[in-house]
């Protein structure tokens, strides 16, 4: 049995779906951050994270079609899926980082009485 040219792009626009949502909350938390806001930014990366978890559980059943021996062709969306999560992943990487810096650069100025 094969799963559809249909099916897969289906699961494609799915990851893209969850990882711009995930995009979307992680360039909001560096927004966040910026502005002190650090509890709020990380609140944001959480959210993030569960939206790249739905990604991950959606490439999954393809992972696991394709293991079973289903045959299966690879469509741009996909493709495009795949590239948008992995990158996403990437900037949640990041976003990560410059929080903590944020967070430690506004601890810093308290300590030396500098208003943000």
């Amino acid at each position: 049995m094969a799963v559809t040219k249909e099916e897969i792009s289906m699961t494609g626009f799915s990851i893209v779906a969850y990882a711009g949502d995930a995009k979307t909350a992680l360039l909001k938390a560096l927004d966040n951050a910026r502005e002190g806001k650090i509890d709020e930014a990380k609140k944001l990366v959480e959210e993030a994270n569960q939206s790249i978890v739905d990604a991950h559980n959606e490439q999954t059943k393809l992972l696991a079609n394709e293991a079973g021996g289903m045959d299966m062709d690879v469509t741009f969306i996909m493709v495009h899926g795949q590239d948008t999560l992995m990158t996403t992943m990437m900037l949640m990487d990041q976003c990560k980082f410059f929080i903590d810096e944020y967070e430690r650069i506004n601890e810093i100025e308290k300590k030396l009485g500098i208003k943000h």
